[in-house]
């Protein structure tokens, strides 16, 4: 790590675990609600996937921006979800949100689990749809939209800073920013932690923990 890398100091109440699962999925949640949706109070957000690791993060800020969110996800995880600050929670196994007359100012899809089209009639007129996982259409899509229409497409690659990490601190130190860890595995473990992500029932982070010889 260069010493103008991206660092920060760990609060003294934040576990290694804790500080282990926030950079990347926390920043990329950031990225997405603050810097492509600029979520801003009296706004209306539905988040697909809400209890994953960049779900779990986009709730908590999107609500710290003053947001009315609605979480997406499975009916197993609904309370937890609710835990975080989510105003509503879908139950995608039961309801499908795009058929509902309920519309949103930013719809942000974490799993690539539904297309902008078929939200488009979720969205309000200047509705902002935000793609974690493009592909060519909608990258293509991205582009007209920016063009023409009311409703946009969003989507991009989120980068480190010093500054988001220190961001990311204040909230955790001043109670506004939880990680959710599912598990932690051992180093010699690895390959059995990402079989159990593999599977896609995971909520929120799963954690590799190194052991910390103190006598050194």
């Amino acid at each position: 790590m260069p010493e103008e890398g991206v660092l920060a100091i760990k609060p003294a109440n934040m576990t290694y675990e804790e500080a282990a699962a926030i950079p990347l999925a926390g920043n990329t949640a950031l990225f997405f609600i603050r810097d492509l949706g600029k979520i801003h109070a009296g706004q209306k957000i539905l988040i697909h996937g809400a209890s994953g690791a960049i779900g779990t993060y986009a709730i908590q800020l999107a609500k710290y921006y003053g947001a009315e969110v609605t979480g997406v996800c499975s009916g197993m995880n609904a309370e937890m979800v609710k835990s975080l600050g989510a105003n509503k929670v879908i139950d995608y196994t039961v309801e499908d949100f795009t058929k509902s007359d309920e519309t949103y100012d930013v719809i942000f899809d974490v799993v690539g689990k539904v297309t902008f089209s078929r939200c488009k009639s979720s969205l309000k007129q200047k509705g902002i749809y935000l793609e974690n996982m493009l592909e060519l259409w909608d990258m293509l899509q991205m582009m007209w939209t920016s063009i023409v229409g009311g409703k946009k497409i969003k989507g991009g690659v989120s980068k480190e800073s010093v500054e988001n990490l220190n961001f990311f601190s204040a909230l955790f130190e001043s109670g506004k920013l939880k990680p959710v860890i599912d598990r932690s595995y051992p180093l010699e473990q690895t390959a059995e932690a990402f079989r159990y992500v593999e599977q896609g029932h995971k909520k929120g982070n799963v954690v590799i923990t190194v052991k910390h010889n103190k006598k050194n």
